[in-house]
């Protein structure tokens, strides 16, 4: 009996089949280098971290000409303070004084704090209700918001500071309308509100009522009386009549 006949296998050296070309030319297609081209995520790519590498690059660069700027104590020509407390010398009120302060203080804090003039009330401390009203060169300013060195060389006038340096046993006129109008109630905004008037008056001794209402439109009143500090400021200013008290 003879053995049974299979199919030739290809890698069979007696088998007459030709074999498939397919490993010749996978081999050759191996072998073969593989073009490559820039595509377009690669190139967004590259073009990122070419730019990322090049703000990296110029930051340093900046960072080590302020190092070495502040190693000289030279920086455009401002000087450097801080970071623990320093003397600094500032005008309140017709008179300079000198305390030691660090450079983040803020000018409600220097007066309060470290002056002792409390007179100035911190309510909101975020710049929003300009309780905290001080005049810096006659210009109202919200002390809490204010950096107590950028102060210096400046004329700070507080609440204490209003009267009049010949009579300071004597109110200012806005604060005597204030008592004679009654323009007060909790108090916590009445210095501020009297600052804000002060300054009006300073800058226009004969306002109108809408004057005084912008004038005093950033300072809040949480307990609503604004017409009485209208008429207080009216009166302080010499008019007289049913302008002055018609919304008291």
């Amino acid at each position: 009996m003879s053995a049974p006949k299979f199919p030739p296998q290809p890698n069979d050296a007696t088998s007459n089949t030709p074999q498939s070309s397919g490993s010749v030319e996978s081999d050759q297609t191996k072998d073969r280098p593989v073009a490559k081209g820039i595509t377009r995520r690669g190139f967004l790519k590259g073009a990122g971290v070419a730019a990322a590498g090049t703000a990296l690059l110029e930051g340093a660069q900046v960072f080590t000409r302020e190092a070495a700027a502040a190693t000289r104590g030279e920086h455009d020509g401002v000087k450097e303070l801080g970071p623990g407390a320093v003397p600094v010398t500032l005008s309140i009120n017709g008179k300079e004084q000198t305390i030691q302060l660090e450079p983040r203080t803020t000018l409600a804090d220097a007066l309060r704090v470290h002056m002792g003039l409390t007179g100035t009330k911190v309510v909101c401390d975020r710049g929003s209700c300009s309780g905290c009203t001080v005049l810096l060169d006659n210009m109202p300013v919200n002390s809490c918001m204010t950096l107590a060195v950028d102060a210096i060389g400046h004329k700070v006038t507080t609440i204490e500071g209003l009267s009049s340096a010949a009579h300071p046993e004597e109110m200012h006129p806005v604060q005597a309308a204030f008592v004679k109008h009654d323009a007060m109630q909790c108090g916590f905004c009445t210095p501020g509100m009297v600052m804000a008037c002060s300054a009006l008056l300073k800058k226009n001794p004969h306002p109108t009522e809408d004057d005084v209402r912008q004038a005093t439109a950033g300072n809040l009143c949480r307990c609503g009386t604004y017409p009485r500090i209208f008429a207080a400021t009216l009166d302080a200013a010499g008019v007289s009549g049913k302008e002055s008290i018609r919304n008291a």
